[in-house]
């Protein structure tokens, strides 16, 4: 069926912007056309200067590994591996030299330095996420992405973890887009997407608040 139709969405280099709507309104679909996990039926999507919706799966993959950070709600860490390996797993498969230096880096800006030897399993939700952000941001891409980023955690965690992920990629200049449900979000962003009946429509924070008000 169709999902999105005339979506049409311009993310401006180190911004942060949300994504919002409606429960099976096609917002996860959308990440996974902007990362290459799904290839469009039609039209184009370009990250970084590089139409990746005309590369081949495997291209897609390999421009993901390399440009794009994914945070999933529901961590998506690999279960066998250790924290520190799970940070890493990306930097193996590229074979980088500095791999394990940066790892524990991560790790340290992320307050769990002192687990890195601990398998999933052992952590909490809240810390599971945060080696889901530092993961997603090993490689150093230009896009981070999150989909719904604390929606299995509790209010507290999850204010805690959008400080973290926004801190890091400000930080780092890089550009951060989240799906989300929760308006409250509009405070710490600069761009929001809003995403209806196929159609993506760009406004303002300032727009949304004297819309509410």
């Amino acid at each position: 069926r169709e999902v999105l139709r005339d979506a049409d969405l311009q993310m401006p280099t180190g911004a942060v912007g949300a994504l919002l709507g409606r429960t099976g309104e096609g917002k996860s679909t959308l990440l996974n056309l902007i990362s290459g996990i799904d290839a469009p039926d039609a039209g184009t999507v370009t990250v970084a200067g590089v139409e990746i919706g005309a590369l081949s799966e495997r291209a897609r993959t390999l421009f993901r590994r390399r440009h794009v950070g994914f945070v999933f709600q529901f961590y998506n860490l690999v279960p066998t591996l250790t924290v520190a390996e799970n940070v890493r797993f990306l930097l193996d498969l590229d074979g980088a030299p500095d791999a394990d230096s940066r790892s524990r880096q991560l790790l340290e800006e992320v307050g769990l330095a002192d687990r890195a030897g601990a398998f999933p399993d052992r952590l909490s939700g809240g810390e599971q996420q945060r080696v889901a952000i530092a993961r997603a941001l090993a490689h150093d891409p230009s896009l981070v992405l999150a989909d719904e980023p604390t929606g299995d955690l509790d209010a507290k965690t999850g204010t805690l973890i959008l400080d973290l992920l926004e801190r890091m990629t400000r930080e780092r200049g890089r550009s951060l887009l989240m799906v989300t449900h929760d308006e409250s979000i509009l405070d710490r962003v600069d761009v929001v997407y809003r995403l209806a009946d196929g159609v993506v429509q760009r406004e303002t924070v300032r727009d949304l608040v004297a819309t509410s008000a």
